[in-house]
């Protein structure tokens, strides 16, 4: 082994081993027992072993320290911490999309090598394997953007990951496959929909434009049928255990999350963004439809509007089982660009009702309103302000699909 001499003492040593790497190490403060710990790095030319020192010295000097594990911590070692902290800072749905990512395909491909030793191929291999397996584009897309977070957070923490692994390109863009219902389909969607007792749930869809977690987190302290308005201020949601499946751990909650559990792990949560909660006026039809629904609806202890028939949350799954229930009898499919078909999504109910209202010369400030969007920086005081034309806009809706004269 030769050892290349340092001119200052203190900075550190590099030197080529015995299998030809080579190889530098410095000391970067001491261990919890007292000792001096030392890092060190290793690379296939001295020049850059040398790069590496350097960069650990400007470290130290900015921070007064380097990750101890700074030359060798794998993609899986640095995403379970990640994935530690990242339940504190997003919202419980964002962090289990995140950790599916990681857990079912980040970890299982690449887990195994170092950050530093990353090259664009491995990232790549990640979205290999999910198309292997049939995955959609969108999902893809997912865990590109979570390889991404996870890898600039990790030099953001001080580890070594190469500039060109954080740019290599993304699985490519594609069009949402969410469309919105032709006039027609949604007709016959509420043709059907309308002789059920909790029609006021589909026409809330279809013409209002909620979102899904929004109609089932809605109570009836947020209907107001004298004045013929809603109060869209949270969203259903089941919240993650901090084990899974035991509920006496608790459950994983970001920093200042606002939510009130309702029954097990449903609970009531804010919106993501302040567009999100609204006041948003009632048409006609679905007014007296809700009054006739109040008189029967099953009876909620939390007050839900479209709870299960015991009283319980309904949870997405029964809600979307029900709306597919809906869309086929009404014989309702989409037609996708390669020609074949499938059944619409409870979601483009939502995008039904934007187009409904785009249709009718609705323009998109008032648009954006109605349906919550986050690009419009309004507050309720302004939505009650501006209700009659909301209340306009959605009158037209409802008379284009025959809910009102």
């Amino acid at each position: 082994m030769s050892r290349l001499k340092q001119r200052n003492k203190g900075t550190g040593s590099v030197y080529q081993n015995s299998r030809g790497q080579w190889v530098a190490s410095i000391e970067a403060g001491w261990t919890v027992r007292g000792g001096r710990r030392r890092i060190t790095m290793k690379a296939r030319t001295e020049a850059e072993v040398r790069k590496r020192l350097a960069e650990a010295h400007q470290r130290i000097a900015a921070e007064g320290h380097i990750a101890p594990a700074f030359g060798s911590t794998t993609v899986k070692r640095w995403a379970d911490r990640w994935l530690e902290e990242r339940q504190r800072v997003v919202r419980p749905g964002t962090y289990v999309s995140d950790r599916s990512g990681v857990n079912r395909w980040i970890v299982p491909t690449i887990g195994h090598l170092r950050l530093d030793a990353l090259v664009p191929a491995d990232v790549r291999k990640v979205t290999a394997a999910q198309e292997d397996a049939g995955l959609a584009l969108s999902t893809m897309q997912r865990t590109y953007a979570v390889l991404g977070k996870i890898l600039s957070d990790a030099v953001a923490e001080g580890y070594r990951v190469p500039q060109n692994v954080r740019e290599a390109g993304s699985p490519g863009a594609g069009r949402s496959p969410r469309q919105s219902l032709s006039v027609a389909a949604a007709v016959r969607i509420l043709g059907v929909a309308t002789q059920r007792p909790d029609a006021s749930r589909w026409v809330a869809a279809l013409v209002e434009g909620l979102r899904p977690a929004e109609a089932l987190g809605l109570t009836w302290d947020m209907v107001d049928l004298d004045a013929e308005t809603m109060t869209l201020a949270w969203q259903l949601k089941a919240l993650p255990y901090v084990e899974s499946r035991r509920p006496e751990s608790g459950f994983r909650v970001p920093r200042g999350f606002e939510s009130r559990q309702i029954h097990g792990a449903y609970h009531l949560v804010r919106p993501k963004t302040r567009a999100g909660s609204r006041v948003i006026p009632l048409v006609p039809w679905l007014t007296e439809s809700l009054r006739a629904w109040e008189d029967c609806a099953p009876s909620s202890p939390c007050g839900l509007v479209w709870p299960r028939d015991d009283g319980r949350p309904r949870s997405a799954e029964l809600d979307r089982r029900e709306w597919y229930e809906i869309a086929e009898k009404a014989d309702v499919t989409v037609t996708l660009p390669d020609g074949s078909s499938r059944r619409p999504l409870l979601y483009e109910a939502r995008h039904t009702a934007a187009t409904l209202l785009l249709a009718n010369g609705i323009d998109e400030t008032t648009i954006k309103a109605v349906l919550g969007h986050s690009s419009v920086l309004s507050t309720q005081s302004y939505l009650h302000t501006d209700d009659e034309r909301t209340r306009a806009a959605l009158a037209v809706s409802a008379k284009t699909v025959g809910l009102c004269q």
